[in-house]
This record gives C-alpha cells, sequence and structure tokens, in this order.
C-alpha cells in the first residue's frame, strides 16, 4: 500500500513538473526564464552543500568554479579561440563548436581539478582562515578572467565572450523554439527540461553520496575533525575529494549557464555571487537536500521576482527611490526574517540538533551493592585495599 501511494505521488511530481513550463510559457517567456536560472543556482547549491552542508568546510569562493565552467564552454563554443590564434583558424576555420557530450565531463573535471587545487593548501585552515582562502581564490579568478585579453586575447578581459553557441541535442537546437504541429515549445522551456534532467541527476547523485561511506566520513569530519582522525577517516583526502566533488557540479552548471546565456562576462561571477549561494544553503537547511532546493529556488526567484514590485514603488516616489535599491532591501528583509523566525533554516534535517532527551536514564544504583559508590571515593582506586567490598578489576 505504502509502495503504491508513493508511486501515484511520484507520478504526479512527474507530471507537474513536465507540464509546468508549458503552462508558465502561457504568461510569457519570461517566467519560464526565471525558473530556468534558479534551476542552475540549484544546481550550484547542492554542489556547494556537499562541501559546506556534509564535510563542513566554509568556502566563500564557489562562484569561481560556476566561471571556469562557463567560460570553458564559452571558449569552446564560439570563435574567440579561432579569431584570436591563427594557428587555431588554419585548423579549425569554423570556430571549435564542441558536441555537449563532451562538454559537460571537460567542464567536470576541469572544475573538479581546481578544487581539489583549491583544498590541498587549506586542508589544516578552519572557520575564518579557510572562508578567506577560499574568497581569495574566488577573485583570483575572477581577476584572471577580467585580465587575461592581454599578451594573448583569451577570455576578450572586460567586454567578455558573446555569440556563445546554444545547446543542440541528437540535431534539436534548444536556442530555437520547437514546433510541434501547431503548438511551439520556447527555446527556454526547451532549456528546463535539460536543466531539470541535470538537477534530478544531481540530487540522485548528493543523496546516494550522503549515505554512502564517504558521506558518513564527510560527516564525522564535520563534527569533529580530530575524532574522525582517531577513528581511522583520512581526513586529508575525504577534504580534497569534497572541494573536487562539490567543485565539478558548479562547473557543470557553469557551462549550462553560457550556453543559456549566450554570453559570459566577469562582473557575472563576483564575490556577491557566492555569498547569495553559500545564503542559499543556509536559508535552506545545512546539509538537508529538500532545504537546499528550497532555499535555491526562494533566493534565485525573489530577486526577479521583487522586480515586480520594487518598480510600482519607484514610480509612486516619482524615481526618488531606485528599484535595484529596493530589490536588495527587500531580499535583505526577508533573509533576516527567516533567520529569525527559523533559524536552522526553512526546511532543517531532523537529524542536525537532536536534543538527548529521548536517551533512557540509567537506573538508580541498589543500596547496598557493589553499584552504590560511597561518598569522597570517586575510583576503585582509592579503596582500601583487600576491603571486603572492593569491585572487581582487571588486574587480580
Amino acid at each position: 500500500m505504502k509502495n503504491s501511494k508513493n508511486l501515484v505521488v511520484f507520478l504526479i511530481a512527474a507530471v507537474a513538473l513536465l507540464a509546468f513550463p508549458l503552462l508558465l510559457q502561457t504568461q510569457g517567456n519570461a517566467w519560464v526564464r526565471i525558473v530556468d536560472i534558479a534551476l542552475l543556482y540549484v544546481m550550484l547549491a547542492l554542489g556547494l552543500n556537499i562541501v559546506v552542508g556534509y564535510a563542513g568546510l566554509l568556502d566563500l569562493g564557489y562562484v569561481a568554479f560556476f566561471a571556469i565552467g562557463a567560460y570553458l564552454y564559452a571558449l569552446l563554443g564560439s570563435t574567440q579561440l579561432t579569431d584570436s590564434f591563427p594557428a587555431l583558424q588554419a585548423m579549425f576555420p569554423n570556430g571549435f563548436h564542441t558536441s555537449l557530450i563532451l562538454v559537460i565531463p571537460a567542464a567536470l573535471v576541469l572544475a573538479g581539478i581546481f578544487g581539489a587545487l583549491l583544498g590541498a593548501p587549506t586542508l589544516k585552515l578552519r572557520g575564518d582562515y579557510l572562508a578567506i582562502v577560499t574568497l581569495g581564490f574566488g577573485e583570483i579568478i575572477r581577476v584572471f578572467m577580467n585580465t587575461l585579453d592581454h599578451p594573448y586575447n583569451i577570455t576578450n578581459g572586460p567586454k567578455g565572450i558573446s555569440s556563445i553557441d546554444p545547446i543542440r541535442i541528437f540535431g534539436l537546437n534548444l536556442g530555437r523554439p520547437l514546433k510541434i504541429g501547431d503548438y511551439t515549445i520556447s527555446s527556454v522551456s526547451l532549456y528546463y527540461y535539460l536543466f531539470l534532467v541535470l538537477v534530478i541527476f544531481t540530487v540522485i547523485l548528493s543523496h546516494r553520496l550522503q549515505n554512502s561511506r564517504v558521506g558518513r566520513g564527510w560527516m564525522a569530519i564535520r563534527e569533529d575533525e580530530i575524532a574522525a582522525k582517531a577513528m581511522g577517516i583520512n581526513t586529508r583526502n575525504m577534504k580534497l575529494l569534497a572541494f573536487g566533488m562539490g567543485a565539478s557540479f558548479g562547473g557543470v552548471s557553469g557551462a549550462m549557464f553560457a550556453a543559456f546565456q549566450g554570453f559570459v562576462s566577469p562582473e557575472s561571477f563576483s564575490l556577491m555571487e557566492s555569498v547569495m549561494i553559500v545564503s542559499m544553503v543556509v536559508l535552506g537547511g545545512i546539509g538537508h537536500l529538500p532545504g537546499v532546493i528550497l532555499g535555491a529556488v526562494l533566493l534565485a526567484a525573489l530577486p526577479e521576482v521583487l522586480r515586480y514590485v520594487a518598480g510600482p514603488l519607484q514610480d509612486m516616489t516619482d524615481g526618488r527611490l531606485d528599484a535595484s535599491i529596493l530589490r536588495q532591501l527587500f531580499i535583505a528583509l526577508a533573509m533576516i526574517l527567516i533567520m529569525l523566525v527559523r533559524p536552522r533554516g526553512l526546511w532543517p534535517s531532523p537529524e542536525h540538533g537532536k536534543s538527548l532527551k529521548g536517551t533512557p536514564r540509567a537506573p538508580d544504583p541498589v543500596s547496598g551493592s557493589t553499584q552504590a559508590v560511597t561518598p569522597g571515593i570517586d575510583t576503585p582506586a582509592e579503596e582500601v585495599p583487600g576491603g571486603a567490598n572492593r569491585p572487581m578489576s582487571i588486574n587480580p
């Protein structure tokens, strides 16, 4: 009965997710685009949750892996490199235009390598020091992308890379609407289905990791690193694996972002983006997959939805209040309110912070037995040798 009920719920949820963009596009493609961006942030939040939620390592430079994946796809899916290097132009006269089948593994591996490189020098750092180092790493990557236009123009500097190829899957161009008879599925709806598949795969992988031996090792490090090391857990390798796994999700999400936008620039990967991704994990519920997904969806969609609130308020004040500042104010107030009302997050893990109220209490010792300890005598070693009530000991 329970399995059939779960199957019905699963089928209803699947139908709702499949029909959602088709219903939403009737109200305009802008709403579907908001959902697409939210799905990308869900992937980013799930990747950061491995580092912050499972392993307990604070990472304020996570947006760097997002940038690495985005620029990798931008370079492989545009004419930027062939226009800058005549030798590549001779070899690939029409540009690279790399297939999605190659781009996703490449972004995953490259971001994972950079994640391990970030984790290697931070193995002995905790807390504020780890946050400062990861923050610096994120800024280094952004500055790198911003200045790597001379002496060789690789990233086109602050002007960014444009004319990036849309994703093509088995001849289907996601950058163009799909017509099925008289019905048209918009481009943003096609991207929705691709992002949804990637998010589902990421959720399944994260869940399997959480319940695996590796996931339990990460959680042991999060709770007490010294105790985890004493129990035989290789904390060095486990931390590197956490950084690498989390970064790989960010790289894939960045590649999808570049294909979806068709343009990337260093301004898209500022420190504020890292702060927002960390906020998604914290506000949703650290280490809890449903909570992380909820936090990512809310914080990704909230700024766009507030455009329809801040705009009229700006008009009511004759332009004296800037709409962008109002949006930031509303987001900050919402975050403060959530933290006051739900300090553990909107949907925290039920195991997190569990008290010991339900722990059974040991029964009181029977009077006159060897369990009753005489006042003033703390250990059996302090009792009088040879006493009649001397308890059994390891040493005869």
